[in-house]
């Protein structure tokens, strides 16, 4: 499956660790497209790993992660406002 996940880490006292947890954990499955945004194909099994480790790093009375699913990249259209970034080429 592809899925394009943005997380949001409130900046209070603690807020930088967890947001330098949340993108190590997820450089490590999917391509950094944006600050706070990642894309890529993923298993189920592997996106569910994701999901224990990223558990873990986020404070969920202050944190949020959000995740777009789809069947497959081709199914989203990709349009950009402003600036093109080389690293968003893979992003919808």
């Amino acid at each position: 499956m592809y899925i394009i996940l943005v997380y949001d880490i409130e900046m209070d006292e603690g807020g930088a660790k967890a947001s330098r947890r949340i993108f190590k954990t997820c450089k490590k499955y999917l391509t950094h497209i944006q600050k706070s945004v990642f894309e890529g194909d993923i298993t189920p099994s592997l996106l569910q790993k994701l999901r224990l480790e990223i558990n873990k790093s986020i404070r969920k009375d202050r944190d949020s992660v959000l995740v777009f699913k789809s069947r497959e990249e081709r199914w989203l259209q990709k349009e950009f406002w402003g600036k093109e970034d080389d690293k968003t080429s893979n992003f919808f």
